[in-house]
């Protein structure tokens, strides 16, 4: 008998260990998608450093919001956070849980394009994907490159009568071209640069000039995280009735962009990321598996227990 309460007693304190280490040291996550290859793939199981951004209270359902140990996070860091955009749970910390890479920080400012997809130098962030148009006639020939450089299989996104379009990461265009040498004959699919824009990114106290194209981004922030009443009439913001040609915030924000440019779970859809919303730094890969398949197949050995970059 007293042995089965040790063991008991045992298998309870491992398991007040466990959830201890999830709320207040590191969280396990999962990667349900492709929106952050090459960095991350889909199907593995990560670590997430509660204590790289300060340690946010738990359960904020019941307590208020806090830090502690607070730090700001850097530019191009991987970080996990719950959905801003998500105005049907209260509680932040029970909102779905999305991972990014870093864009912007609070007071940059972050040149985008008309779809607010952020315009990068191509020495920056070397995994982000892009389209490429390629002739039908070099399918074969492209596999061959691919499979000698052991990067994955063609996916056909799209085709018309000559070409077939697929999406590549910059250093994965680089390798190919670096096969193919002169004469390259897989190309981005569109050389056009869209118009431009400056997106001030909002920190606290921060003031921003409200315009046509972001009055709409603006009017969300304002009503999702600085509970003010907001609204857009004729491309005019307009708080508390009385429009409005700046406005200032009192949080400071983030804008968060997957590596993917085909994946759109990031800023481009849900917004700016409010510092109160962040969870922590993605660090540690401690397994690496194809999803879907069988439990003795598909383990990525080369990735297990690595460290994120």
């Amino acid at each position: 008998m007293k042995e089965k309460k040790v063991y008991i007693l045992s298998l309870l304190g491992a398991i007040i260990i466990v959830l201890l280490l999830r709320t207040f040291v590191c969280s396990p996550f999962s990667i349900p998608s492709q929106g952050m290859e090459n960095s991350l793939l889909e199907g593995e199981r990560i670590l997430v450093n509660k204590w790289s951004y300060g340690l946010r209270s738990p359960l904020l359902s019941l307590f208020p919001y806090h830090r502690w140990n607070e730090s700001s996070i850097e530019k191009e860091d991987i970080v996990v956070f719950n959905n801003p955009a998500n105005i049907k749970t209260k509680a932040i910390d029970r909102k779905e849980i999305f991972i990014n890479r870093c864009a912007a920080l609070p007071g940059d400012t972050l040149w985008v394009d008309s779809l607010f997809q952020p315009i990068v130098s191509e020495t920056n962030n070397p995994d982000k994907k892009n389209i490429f148009v390629f002739a039908k006639e070099k399918i074969e020939e492209l596999q061959e490159i691919l499979e000698e450089l052991t990067i994955d299989p063609i996916e056909i996104l799209g085709e018309d009568s000559l070409n077939y379009y697929s999406s590549f990461s910059r250093y994965e265009y680089y390798l190919i071209t670096q096969k193919i040498k002169e004469n390259t004959w897989i190309q981005l699919a569109s050389k056009n640069k869209e118009t431009s824009y400056p997106l001030i990114i909002p920190g606290k106290n921060v003031s921003i000039e409200v315009t046509p194209w972001n009055s709409t981004l603006l009017r969300n922030t304002l009503i999702l995280h600085e509970q003010q009443n907001a609204e857009v009439k004729n491309d005019t913001l307009y708080i508390d009735s009385q429009p409005v040609k700046n406005c200032t915030f009192t949080k400071d924000y983030y804008w968060m962009s997957s590596n993917n440019t085909l994946g759109i779970s990031d800023s481009r859809i849900f917004g700016f990321v409010p510092h109160d919303h962040v969870i922590g730094k993605a660090f540690f890969i401690w397994l690496s598996k194809e999803p879907n398949g069988s439990p003795f197949s598909g383990y990525r050995w080369d990735r297990t227990f690595t460290l994120i970059r």
